[in-house]
Order: structure tokens, then sequence, then C-alpha cells
């Protein structure tokens, strides 16, 4: 057992119980994962991404040698990467091919990254980014998404119109006030079950809170289906009725761009892409050390930061090919692992393969897209929260009446919660890598 975890990475648990912690697994990232691809548009699918999701997490789980137990999805930093190639095209095709070249692009901005460190070691890793900088810099990845979770937790569904009546705004208020008290079931059973269950309940306490939050809002919206109530209507079973039994793959729209696509759009995905590859280089490291203090083993040292670029940047390739999403490495799951305490990288495997399966199942995925923001918000709030105080606890050696590190958590603190982000044209520096770039300037 490594670090007070139940299942350490190399661990196996039960076939029948792997299979419920791969599930809990989805379900952590699954909001994130498929909220991409929706955000972006343009006919982009939700089960392709999940799809492409877990077979980049297959060879990412294939170049770190299956030491390094975290879940791949969808990166929400290329949002306006993919945006810009979509726009680009002259066509639905030569868009999707740009999506796939851009991901190939900033993929291989990893693996010169990989090469470097290959020839160069960790060592300037740990110099130029020690506890002091990394610490708050992995806070801010959950504090920036602390708004996040508390806007899913007061959306019920109900869109309240412009120029709204008296009658709507008692309704929106009455349809926030019920997605409120869901998330906060779902978050309170969460927290239950972890702190107070015994064995099998202690290590799926998010499967258990979902399942809670759902039955809820399912009560709630059955009543407002028999009265006709839109404010009570919590879940959208209506995406039942269009249900979608296969993917769309990218690569199937993209072949076909190919005698249409130019060098300048060429040039112009490469501007989308490759900074924002370096930005999220940041980040990867951040979740890595977090993941390495939960784990109780250095991952950038075994099996190495060369291995875990190169299992980021190849597995985002794969998986935009199939989703047109690039992956990233995911808070989210590394928060499952620390709450349930199950490091067990046959379980992330398992995950995978489900949503493989699952993107192949159109009434699962269908399901699982009914789960309300509400729902989702209030497990967020415990995942999210988890990230930022692990964040925290790397700190809890650094001297802050030393006056320098004081002033490196400060602003590496103020800058992230503050939301300071950087736009050059198509290309965001997120307030996570401007929190990490004015700590190391502060340092």
């Amino acid at each position: 057992m490594e670090n007070n975890l139940i299942y350490g990475v190399h661990d196996r648990p039960p076939f029948g119980k792997t299979l419920i912690f791969a599930f809990q697994q989805v379900l952590a990232i699954l909001a994130a994962t498929i909220a991409v691809p929706t955000i972006v548009g343009n006919g982009m699918s939700q089960s392709a991404a999940l799809f492409g999701a877990g077979i980049g997490t297959i060879v990412y789980l294939l170049f770190t040698k299956f030491k390094s137990p975290v879940f791949l999805g969808s990166s929400f930093a290329f949002i306006g990467s993919m945006g810009a190639a979509l726009a680009g095209g002259v066509s639905m095709s030569v868009g999707y091919l740009g999506l796939i070249i851009g991901a190939v692009l900033a993929g291989l901005v990893y693996v010169i990254l990989a090469l470097v460190v290959k020839k160069c070691g960790v060592g300037w890793v740990n110099k130029l980014m020690p506890a002091v900088v990394i610490g708050p810099t992995v806070a801010i990845i959950g504090l920036s998404l602390a708004g996040n979770a508390i806007g899913d937790l007061r959306n019920g569904g109900f869109l309240l119109p412009p120029n709204a009546t008296e009658a709507e705004q008692l309704a929106f208020a009455i349809n926030q006030y019920i997605a409120i008290l869901c998330g906060l079931v779902t978050l309170g059973v969460t927290i239950a079950c972890s702190v107070y269950g015994k064995k099998m309940v202690k290590m799926i306490p998010f499967i258990l809170g979902i399942l809670a939050g759902y039955a809820l809002a399912a009560i709630f919206t059955g009543f407002g289906y028999l009265f006709d109530v839109k404010a009570l209507q919590i879940i959208d079973f209506s995406l039942f009725a269009d249900i979608k039994w296969y993917p769309d793959f990218t690569f199937l729209t993209a072949f076909k761009g190919f005698g249409e696509f130019t060098w300048a759009q060429l040039g112009t995905i490469a501007v989308a892409y490759v900074p924002v590859a370096f930005v999220v280089f940041a980040e990867h490291i951040a979740d890595h050390k977090n993941l390495s203090t939960v784990i109780g083993s250095d991952l950038l040292v075994d099996p190495g930061l060369d291995k875990t670029l190169l299992g980021d940047g190849v597995g985002s390739m794969v998986g935009a090919i199939f989703g047109g999403c690039p992956n990233t490495t995911y808070g989210e799951s590394v928060g499952c692992v620390a709450i349930s305490r199950n490091a067990s990288v046959s379980t992330i495997f398992t995950t995978a393969i489900m949503c493989i399966v699952a993107s192949f199942v159109g009434p699962f995925v269908t399901f699982l897209a009914t789960i309300p923001s509400c729902v989702m918000g209030g497990v967020c709030i415990a995942l999210y929260g988890f990230i930022a105080v692990s964040g925290l606890k790397m700190i809890q050696n650094v001297d802050l009446n030393d006056n320098k590190n004081l002033f490196v958590v400060s602003v590496i603190l103020i800058a992230g919660i503050g939301g300071m982000t950087l736009s050059f044209g198509q290309v965001t520096i997120t307030e996570v890598a401007c929190a990490l770039i004015l700590g190391i300037l502060t340092k």
C-alpha cells in the first residue's frame, strides 16, 4: 500500500470492483470530456470525443509503462485553437482536417520537449518550479475551476428569457433553488460515503453521490412533467429522442478535405495550436507533481517526464484523429484517485476501455448526458476543492516567514484567482499559465 492508498499503482482490484471503480472515473471525467465538442460545435461528436479520450489514455499508459494512473480527456485549453481551425476551413471537411493537423502540431511540441528533457534531465524543472512555485500553481488549477462548479450547481436547465415576466422570474428562482438542493445532496452523500462509509462504500463516493442527486432530480422532474411545471424539470429526458448509435469520427470527414487544404491554412493552424501546447506543458508538470504526491512516487523521475510528455503528446494526436479534441491529463481524475484512495492503473485502463465501448452504446452515452449540471456541480465542488487543497499541502513545509517565498505564493494565488489571462489573436495564455510564469519571475 503506497501513501495510505487502498490500492497502489500496480495493484489489481477484483474484476467486478475494477468495473465499478472505472465507472466512477468515467463519471468524474465525463462532463468536461463531452463539454469541449459541445462548446466548439460544428457537428462535433460527443461520443467520438469519448472514444478519442479512451484511446488517447491507452496510448499514454503505454508510453508511461503503466506507472501513471491518470485519465486523459478533451482539453479546454485548445477550444480557441479548435475554433480557429474550423473557421479557417473553406468547408467542413477542411476544417476537420485542420483539427487533426493542429493536434499533430501540438503533439510534436510535446515530442520536442520530451527530447529536451531526455537530454537535459529533470533537474532544471525542479529548480525552475520548486514547491513554492508548483504548490500554489496546482492550487490555482482547482480554484480557477471553482466558478464552473458553482455555476453548474445553480444550473437547473431553466433558461430565463429576455424581458422575463414576474412569473418566469419566479420559475427561474424555483428552478435554481431546486438545482442547488440536488447538487448539495450529491455533495453531502459523496462526503458522507467518503468519510463515514465502510469498505466498498468508501471507495465509490462519487457514484453514490451522483445516483442520489440524480434520483432527487428525477423525482422533481417527474412532478414537473406530471403537472407541466417547467421549473421542476431538472433532467432533460428529451435527449433520448435523438440517440446516436455510433461515433462520428473526425478522420472520416477530414479525409475528404485533403484536396482543398492549403499551406496558408497550415500557418493559421500552427499559430493557433503550437503556442497553446507550450502553455499546457506547464499544466502537465503541475498535474504530474500533484499526482506524484497522491501516489507517493515522483512521476517526473519514474517513468520520467520525457515519458509522460510523449504519452500526453502522442495520446493527444491519436485522440484528435478520432474525436477532434486534443487530450490532456485531468485533474478530476487525480481527485478521484486521491479521494477514493485507489491509484490502480488497471482501473484507469479499464476506464479507457469503458469509454471506447460506451461510445458505441447510444443509450448509455445519452444517459450520461442526462446527468444534470447541478448534480455534476456538487461532485466537482469536491473534486476541484481537492486539487486546490493538494496544491496548498505542497507548500506546508515552505518557510512563508521568508518574504521571498511569501511574494511568490502571493503573486501566483492573486494572479490565478483574479483570472489574469493574455490573448494574442486565437492564442490565450490561461490564468494558470500566467500565474506560473509570474511566480517563476518573482522567484
